[in-house]
């Protein structure tokens, strides 16, 4: 990756970021090493480090900067897959802030020259306070590297004579101050152009993390109520159990005082033992009876849970919540619709069923919009010949709503 610097070329450094702060230097050669495997850091293992590759002057001015992300294993080693062409990447790079030596080449995420390899770098903050740009520069300027400061030989410039002074005219000196104007406005406006991009990218990479979270906390949320609409399921089987045995018990219970009425009352003994056996029985009857009302309390009681639980508030400084005083807007996107918005009335029967609350929105029903969807994704004969389709490429219909299932989904020699 990083090659030593010949006597009359510049120099190349690696910069370790933490947070806004520089917490590691090391020149080119010696990180190399660690892509090498020669060495590791112990106290970087199985981290996804933010690092700065530097491309230096022979008098230290800052001439390209290179903003990727590498991981180091469990053991504190370089990825042995990583093969970002840093070094020339930082010849390439479009024009990037002035930090003392002219605007540098920059390279990042938000400044790509290679699309694909965007996912592989980060962007610099540029927030007062907390600049990635003036960290770096005062790293550079402080030299704990040691790299040996060299001057630059600039050609002997022509000395003026007096009489070509007199001979400068004003409007040249204007025009020449309008240039260097026009130049510093160019890098002011590169500069501010840069920081939008580099914000953007940052409240996307929030967004994410936030429609991750809440994605997490809904499905927490689903799987409680989930969890309790099963035990509220059990006990009604359990209460339709207790129901059936009750209606068994009364059945006994009739039966046997119709013997009791039919038998002879001149046994008194029979008699004592049949009184007894009624007593017990009324006494089993009205222990049923007494577990029947406690379990249907219970039912009340778990049902009035879950429609707490249902249109329950969400819980304070949570991310539902948040969502909800804010007014905030969920985006989501669907083939034949585009971007819609999801109001926080809407978030919980769009998780339910995404593409159900699609086709909705493209007022058809759910089958039409998935059979739709599918000659979208492939406009295909879906007609079966030899019991396996078609396969002739037929015309894509864009809109849901104008497509004909049997005719636009079948060529013209399958066409219903």
């Amino acid at each position: 990756m990083a090659k030593t610097a010949k006597a009359d070329e510049g120099y190349s450094a690696v910069f370790l970021m933490d947070s806004a702060q520089v917490a590691r230097q090391m020149r080119g050669s010696e990180f190399g090493a660690f892509l090498d495997g020669y060495v590791g850091l112990s106290d970087l293992a199985d981290t996804d480090v933010r690092a700065v590759y530097l491309n230096l002057a022979p008098d230290l001015g800052i001439r390209g900067l290179v903003f990727f992300r590498i991981y180091f294993d469990e053991e504190g080693r370089a990825d042995s897959h990583w093969n970002l062409p840093v070094e020339r990447l930082s010849e390439i790079g479009a024009k990037g802030p002035d930090l003392g030596a002219g605007p540098i080449h920059l390279v990042c995420r938000s400044q790509c020259p290679e699309p694909a390899i965007a996912g592989e770098l980060w962007d610099p903050d540029m927030a007062p306070g907390n600049n990635h740009f003036q960290a770096i520069r005062r790293a550079v300027e402080s030299n704990q590297l040691k790299f040996q400061r060299r001057k630059i030989e600039t050609p002997d410039e022509e000395i003026p004579v007096l009489r070509a002074a007199v001979r400068r005219s004003s409007d040249e000196l204007d025009t020449r101050e309008a240039a260097r104007q026009r130049i510093r406005l160019a890098r002011m406006i590169r500069e501010q152009r840069l920081r939008i991009k580099t914000l953007q990218s940052v409240h996307r990479d929030a967004m994410s993390d936030l429609q991750r979270v809440h994605r997490h906390e809904l499905q927490g949320v689903r799987n409680e109520l989930q969890a309790i609409q099963e035990k509220l399921e059990r006990q009604r089987l359990s209460n339709e159990q207790l129901k059936v045995r009750l209606a068994e018990r009364n059945e006994q219970y009739l039966d046997l005082q119709q013997k009791l009425s039919e038998t002879d009352s001149s046994s008194e003994a029979k008699q004592d033992a049949s009184n007894a056996e009624v007593v017990l029985l009324r006494e089993q009857l009205e222990r049923k009876q007494r577990e029947l009302e406690s379990h249907n309390d219970r039912i009340v009681m778990l049902e009035q849970e879950r429609d707490e639980l249902v249109h329950q508030e969400p819980v304070e400084n949570s991310i539902l919540a948040e969502l909800k005083s804010q007014s905030v807007f969920l985006v989501a996107y669907h083939p034949g619709i585009g971007h819609i918005t999801l109001p926080y009335d809407d978030i919980k029967p769009y998780f339910e069923s995404p593409v159900a609350y699609a086709a909705g929105k493209c007022g058809m029903n759910e089958p039409a919009y998935r059979q739709w969807l599918a000659h979208h994704e492939e406009p295909r004969c879906q007609a079966k010949v030899n019991g396996k389709p078609c396969g002739e490429p037929l015309v894509r219909v864009s809109q849901p709503a104008e497509f004909r299932p049997g005719i636009d989904d079948r060529c013209e020699a399958h066409q219903v």
